[in-house]
């Protein structure tokens, strides 16, 4: 009995092996043809080369000459260009105050009376003068308080043209000089930006924070802006142009080289290896290895190899992107007929 099901088990099994066998000659002779006519594995057709007819589907950019602007960011206080502290000629305490923070003054104007009597003395007053003409930017001392030729009443300035003042560290002092472009945001308009230009620059680094004071002033007055304001600085120190640019993002890199693969008009790509300039925000220079006018491949291309065939799908992703941009920005798409024309 046992002899019997090993007999059936080799029959079947040989049966099974020889319909395979044939399956495989007559597939292989409908799609590669008989050997020496052309389409065979050679030829890259045949059983043996499906695997180098694959397409990969890739993004590719024109690569153009660009500007680079180099930049660095920095914090600032936003202050009064001319501002003034206010003092007392005599010690005593205030009995009077005549103004309010943002008041507005002009030189000359009382500020505030101050008692300068001592218990039992003749009583008499003592009034502080306005040294400047402006605004009141610093809440006045109150009545009562005790003063002396030392201590601060209150701070006028000229609140109509105001100047930030920012530190920059000393790793970037080589940048630094007068006419420097910025633009400048706070935090109660984030969305805004202010354009300014660098006015002054310390001519020394302070040596317990190692920084160098900047002064920039803006280019146009908005009453948005307020002294005591903290703000953020993009300030614009180099720009960097004669050569193209490609997103750092698109380049491969082998044993510290750098390679870009470049569209071929067959569909098919080169690698090609690349010399990289200045680098902004991701997007990098390429000194050497490509031209203006030829296309790159941005997205896709760890999955290439030199000469791999390509399907270029820029268009598609073009529209998509597009599609969801203005989905996030609540603007209704047009429907699939209508996208893309003009």
């Amino acid at each position: 009995m046992k002899v019997k099901k090993a007999h059936v088990f080799l029959i079947v099994f040989l049966a099974v092996a020889a319909l395979l066998i044939a399956y495989a000659f007559t597939f292989g002779k409908q799609k590669g043809g008989a050997p020496g006519k052309g389409k065979g594995p050679k030829s890259g057709k045949g059983a043996w080369g499906a695997f180098g007819n694959t397409e990969f589907s890739v993004v590719t950019k024109v690569v153009e000459p660009e500007t680079l602007h180099g930049y660095i960011v920095a914090n600032g206080e936003i202050e009064s260009q001319n501002s003034v502290s206010v003092y007392p000629n005599v010690s005593g305490k205030i009995i009077s105050t005549q103004v309010m923070l943002g008041s507005s003054v002009k030189r000359g104007d009382v500020i505030a009376y101050v008692d300068p009597s001592q218990p039992g003395e003749y009583y008499k007053q003592s009034p502080v003068h306005a040294p400047i003409a402006g605004s009141v930017i610093s809440t006045p001392a109150k009545n009562g308080t005790t003063v002396s030729p030392n201590t601060e009443i209150t701070r006028i300035g000229d609140i109509n043209n105001l100047q930030i003042v920012a530190d920059i560290p000393e790793r970037y002092v080589s940048f630094l000089k007068p006419g420097l472009k910025a633009l400048v945001s706070v935090q109660a308009y984030p969305d805004e930006t202010f354009a300014a230009t660098v006015k002054r620059v310390s001519p020394v680094v302070d040596a317990a924070s190692r920084t160098k004071q900047i002064i920039l002033t803006f280019d146009q007055r908005d009453p948005k802006i307020n002294a005591g304001m903290f703000s953020q600085i993009i300030l614009y120190t180099k720009d960097y142009s004669g050569a193209v640019t490609v997103p750092k993002s698109a380049l491969v890199t082998n044993e510290d080289k750098y390679f870009a693969y470049v569209m071929q008009g067959d569909s098919t790509v080169e690698k090609r290896e690349v010399s990289l300039g200045e680098e902004v925000d991701g997007i990098v220079q390429i000194i050497s290895g490509l031209r203006e006018g030829e296309r790159v491949v941005v997205q896709g291309q760890t999955s290439l190899s030199q000469g791999a065939k390509v399907k270029d799908i820029t268009g598609a992703a073009e529209q998509l992107n597009a599609k969801y941009d203005k989905k996030d920005s609540g603007e209704k798409p047009k429907d699939k007929d209508a996208r893309g024309k003009k």
